[in-house]
């Protein structure tokens, strides 16, 4: 009866309004809230899995993954990176899934229900919220890119142009500001206006559509790839196995390489996939639905390596990594391939399907924040980032313009590196150390407890006996990688930069030991 009663929105609205002026918050209270406020789920398998795949489905899986498997010995890179995907990617995001689906919340509250008492586990949440909102306040603005691309070259722009012309096009789109501010604002009107649909009828179908759209142009683009003429020795540069390249850059960056590339392209450790487990239900075990996520992320970038490495090669340019590759170098290679336009125009359509995918799983994920943590509805939470993050956007756009001078990690750096930097270097991997040590470990959420919920339902289950190495390899190997990727940053810079930025390092480590190995003198209210 109460929950025919709970379905009627105006009964309760009213219900709510009366119980917020209780002064009783005790277990009774809380217990009666959850009922009224029933978590939202998905609608199926699939979508689960194409959100979550959506999130951990970036940028990064075209221009980097790519380059690196050339770069470090094709094949035999491809092999190292799938043996760490499997051995340290894949435990750390059952752990998250595991958490978000016990504690049926975001990373916002999911420490606070399942943590002991007079614990520190819930002081990491207010990382995660601010990696979130750092994420999406750059990766707005280069969703922004990928649309104003896709614009550009279905016009006709690029066509005819020569090279030095298609460095300055990009060059003069991150000098305009209003440029940057009007696809950077479209992004973020698009992806909240999804959300704000709803979990089943906004975020998991329009996210089935785009995940399926961009697949299908991933495939599309591939086969025209791999079938132009001179393509061969790009297939072999990036699929045949070649040890002597390994040997050339050294064993030691290779296996580093693909260890960071396994650990990275997921996206895990700031409660990214925490929240989709919350909306999951339990008839399939967490490893098995990990797998096909991992699967679904591994396929996208090797396709992605199968569009890039070979076009360059049929058309003799020089494959290279980050944004240069997108906005440079391939709009040289589609400028000179017959059907160029509508080929390129195509590609950064895949482009922008990607960048949007994670932006709106990372919009989802902020709107739980105020829904979990302050009980707003959903329309209001809309309302209230999509001000916010419009506000919050406006560093990363101006820093290549007006405020270009503001080169914190260094000459020639922006406030965009600054967000990822603290995203990518710290918010990820120490974030993915707690996850894992709080389900493993006795002071935290617990094995016993965290293997019960990763092993319930039905397929692939969670090994039992990985215990210790999940309390400390993992935690080990992620603090190595972490800390190698401040000295590989500052390294060049010289010891003016390295010696404090490593002191940085060390001083998040140790805040980290404090939030894991820490208790409160007095019981959490």
């Amino acid at each position: 009866m109460l929950n025919i009663f709970f379905t009627l929105p105006r009964q309760r609205d009213i219900l709510m309004k009366l119980l917020k002026k209780t002064p009783f918050r005790g277990r009774k209270y809380r217990m009666f809230m959850e009922v009224i406020m029933k978590r939202e789920q998905f609608g199926s398998r699939l979508g689960f899995i194409l959100v979550s795949a959506g999130c951990a489905i970036g940028l990064g899986n075209v221009w980097k993954f790519p380059y690196m498997a050339g770069k470090y010995g094709g094949a035999a890179f491809i092999l190292v990176y799938l043996l760490f995907l499997v051995i340290l990617g894949l435990p750390i995001i059952v752990c998250e899934f595991s958490v978000g689906r016990a504690s049926q919340k975001s990373i916002a509250t999911s420490y606070n229900a399942l943590e002991p008492p007079r614990t520190k586990w819930h002081y990491a949440r207010w990382a995660a919220i601010a990696g979130n909102y750092l994420l999406v306040m750059f990766y707005s603005m280069v969703g922004g890119w990928m649309l104003y691309y896709c614009f550009r070259m279905a016009k006709g722009e690029f066509t005819g142009v020569t090279a030095s012309e298609v460095s300055e096009k990009y060059a003069g789109m991150l000098s305009s500001v209003p440029t940057l501010s009007f696809w950077t604002v479209l992004v973020i009107l698009l992806s909240f206006g999804i959300c704000s649909i709803g979990l089943q009828k906004g975020v998991e179908k329009i996210m089935k559509v785009t995940m399926l759209c961009l697949l299908a142009i991933m495939v599309i683009l591939t086969i025209r790839s791999v079938t132009l003429s001179g393509s061969s020795e790009g297939l072999r540069f990036f699929l045949v196995p070649d040890f002597n390249r390994m040997v050339e850059n050294g064993i030691g960056n290779v296996i580093f390489g693909a260890m960071s590339q396994a650990f990275f392209t997921l996206s895990i450790g700031m409660g990214g996939m925490a929240i989709f487990g919350s909306y999951l239900d339990k008839k399939r075990s967490l490893a098995g639905e990990s797998v096909s996520i991992v699967l679904l992320d591994t396929c996208v970038a090797l396709m992605a390596g199968l569009i890039v490495i070979p076009s360059c090669f049929a058309f003799g340019v020089e494959p290279d990594a980050g944004p240069g590759l997108v906005f440079i170098t391939l709009p040289n290679v589609f400028n000179q391939m017959a059907g160029g336009r509508l080929w390129g125009a195509l590609f950064f359509l895949f482009m922008s399907f990607a960048a949007l995918s994670t932006v709106i799983a990372v919009f989802e994920n902020i709107l739980s924040f105020a829904m979990d943590l302050w009980g707003w509805k959903r329309n209001k939470a809309v309302l209230f980032n999509i001000v916010l993050l419009i506000i919050l956007s406006m560093p990363a756009i101006l820093g290549f313009g007006p405020w270009s001078g503001v080169q914190i990690l260094g000459e020639g750096t922006n406030i965009m590196d600054l967000e990822d930097f603290i995203i990518s270097n710290n918010i990820l991997p120490l974030g993915s150390v707690i996850f894992v040590i709080f389900c493993a470990s006795k002071n935290g959420w617990g094995w016993d407890n965290f293997i019960k919920e990763a092993n319930t339902g039905k397929g692939i289950k969670f090994p039992t006996c990985i215990r210790n190495y999940m309390l400390w390899v993992i935690p080990v190997v992620v603090a190595i990688i972490y800390l190698k990727g401040y000295y590989d940053m500052f390294q060049p810079k010289g010891n003016t930069y390295l010696i404090p930025w490593m002191i940085v390092g060390i001083a998040m480590l140790i805040l980290v030991g404090w939030i894991v190995f820490g208790h409160s003198k007095k019981n959490k209210k």
